[in-house]
């Protein structure tokens, strides 16, 4: 079986790669649980200076695999926490410069995780989504705070309340990507910032990456509180449960028949 994440280190540079392309790199629990001893490992490893992720294919990643759906709060057999919850927090704490090369499908935590980027390029094949709405859910892994930290909160509200896709001229437009490239040469230019960054003190770098968690560790904190209790409270709802019945049906889903008066 192929391993879910790929890793390659080479001039203080950590290359993470999600690798289920077959399955547009949409999340099962063995990649959640890669992705998160990824991230944790490369915290502490003195040689790692600097992160890219990627996606294997075509893809950066299609989100949660719902065919594969799973992750809880309960430890897994080494004691840590696996699947979704596990990975996120890997990720609030994850404290080296860490960049992202995204082309093709983005949907979920595959939009929401660049909002954790520090810097963000992308492919001019990029579709960005956040499908929450469209699920009878809400958003996740605090991007109801970061994202309209990072773009403003008017269009923010725009993108979370429509669940429209975001191509790459929009994507630059607002301020989610800072620049987009080809799709044949993005990985290079994003590896070539990378090894830029990498020069310099892994001490510096980390500090530096620090204070900028600092700022905004409250307010990821609540949104993420926040989001659990919406999802708890959503989750399995008529309108959820709808949804999912027309994803898997493909069709599109009728929540006006749970609208009263």
């Amino acid at each position: 079986m192929a391993e879910p994440v790929l890793r390659e280190l080479r001039d203080g540079v950590l290359l993470v790669t999600l690798n289920r392309p077959e399955k547009k790199n949409a999340f099962d629990d063995r990649q959640w649980n890669a992705l998160r001893d990824t991230l944790d490992e490369a915290r502490e490893d003195r040689a790692v200076a600097c992160l890219v992720v990627t996606g294997a294919g075509k893809d950066f990643s299609a989100g949660q695999d719902l065919a594969a759906f799973g992750g809880s709060l309960e430890p897994t057999d080494d004691g840590k926490i696996g699947g979704y919850p596990g990975c996120v927090e890997a990720l609030y704490r994850f404290d080296k410069p860490l960049l992202a090369a995204a082309k093709g499908v983005g949907v979920g935590i595959g939009a929401t995780f660049l909002f954790h980027c520090d810097v963000v390029y992308v492919g001019e094949s990029i579709r960005l989504r956040l499908p929450f709405v469209g699920l009878g859910l809400v958003p996740e892994a605090a991007s109801s705070y970061l994202l309209p930290a990072l773009i403003g909160s008017q269009r923010a509200a725009e993108l979370l309340f429509t669940a429209e896709w975001i191509d790459a001229a929009k994507a630059l437009e607002v301020g989610i990507a800072a620049r987009v490239f080809p799709d044949d040469q993005l990985l290079e230019a994003t590896l070539a910032r990378a090894r830029a960054i990498a020069e310099f003190p892994v001490s510096a770098l980390q500090g530096t990456k620090r204070t900028l968690l600092a700022a905004r560790a409250a307010g990821v904190r609540a949104a993420h509180d926040a989001e659990i209790d919406g999802m708890a409270a959503l989750a399995g709802s008529p309108e959820n449960m709808e949804a999912i019945a027309a994803f898997l049906e493909k069709r599109k889903p009728d929540f006006k028949q749970f609208r009263s008066g």
